[in-house]
């Protein structure tokens, strides 16, 4: 089950990145949701800007989708700041990250995506860099070899991830600022479609708006996607006018149901049903029957599935709750004996 080909996957897909670009908002009194976030980030660049000085390092983590990105790029703008924008697993030796510091002018923002991926060696470069703007570089080998500090602009960091319980505690407490972004609600998702649906030229009522927002999983990379999909639906089918009627037909026929799980969420939930009497279900075990390594499955399947109280964690596997088997229009197997299909039970 290749995740690229889920309608409902949150990260990007071939061709998306340039799309998002027209959809991105580029100053704060535009980005929806995250209140408690933008109400820090407006007290903190203001007195930064009063002061004239570079914005605390930040970082930024939550489930992919959710705007970290976006944010980024608004944080230069209202600093009037430029952006130079990379990731983790793109800088490979230290002397990459060096030629990207030492290239930045002062104030600018570097933004750092899926920054927990960063290997060891670039991390000891980066300490000294956000502590001290400074660089420090070992020049020769053996007896002779010597090392020499350049002085760096004053620049602000913006780490992204989605795992910040990967970061190594070094590097997470040179950052002055920390911000978990959380999911959108679905009137927050109507805000962002409608002004979405205003950029694209796209003629929808507040029903065909709302359907869409509902669906979305509480992530608006999903839902400026399924705008588009619904979009290309209504062009053909209503002239291009998106009602609820035509949003539900449209989502429908993608597969997605009225809370956004798709065809993968569904098969996987109905086979934890029917093979393993709703669990415990090791990941290991998950991992095999769906195709997906277990990495995915943690970060892509169970988050939305935990979040609805679809699916428990436990310390033997995973377990699938009443809700769950309501919203499959099924009863729970509870006079059967529980299957324990844990990954201790797997092993010889």
């Amino acid at each position: 089950m290749p995740n690229d080909d889920r309608l409902i996957t949150t990260g990007f897909r071939e061709g998306e990145d340039e799309q998002e670009q027209s959809l991105r908002p580029k100053a704060l009194i535009d980005y929806v949701g995250q209140e408690p976030i933008k109400q820090n980030l407006r007290i903190s660049i203001e007195a930064a800007l009063k002061r004239r000085e570079s914005l605390d390092h930040l970082l930024l983590y939550g489930p992919p989708g959710l705007g970290k990105t976006t944010l980024a790029g608004i944080i230069a703008s209202e600093m009037g700041q430029n952006i130079r924008i990379t990731s983790g697993p793109a800088i490979d030796r230290p002397g990459d990250l060096a030629s990207i510091l030492t290239n930045l002018s002062d104030g600018d923002v570097l933004f750092i995506d899926e920054i927990h991926r960063l290997s060891r060696s670039v991390e000891e470069v980066l300490y000294p860099a956000m502590e001290d703007y400074a660089l420090d570089i070992m020049i020769g080998k053996g007896p002779t070899a010597r090392s020499i500090r350049i002085d760096l602009p004053r620049f602000t960091l913006v780490g992204a991830t989605t795992r910040a319980g990967l970061l190594s505690a070094p590097l997470r407490d040179r950052f002055g600022l920390l911000f978990r972004l959380e999911m959108y609600s679905p009137s927050e998702l109507a805000c962002i479609l409608r002004r979405n649906a205003n950029i694209l030229r796209v003629q929808a009522d507040e029903e065909g708006i709302f359907e869409i927002a509902r669906r979305s999983r509480g992530t608006p990379r999903i839902a400026n996607r399924m705008l588009r999909r619904v979009r290309d639906f209504a062009q053909i089918r209503a002239n291009g006018h998106i009602t609820c009627d035509i949003a539900k037909q449209a989502l429908d026929m993608l597969d997605i149901d009225a809370i956004g799980l798709d065809k993968v969420d569904r098969t996987m939930l109905a086979t934890m049903m029917d093979k393993f009497a709703g669990g415990p279900v090791g990941l290991e075990t998950l991992s095999a029957m769906s195709g997906e390594d277990t990495t995915t499955i943690e970060d892509v399947y169970e988050p939305y599935l935990m979040q609805l109280g679809f699916l428990i964690r436990t310390p033997r596997g995973r377990i699938v709750t009443p809700a769950a088997y309501a919203h499959m229009g099924r009863k729970p197997l509870s006079t059967a004996e529980p299957h324990d299909s844990s990954d201790e039970q797997l092993k010889f």
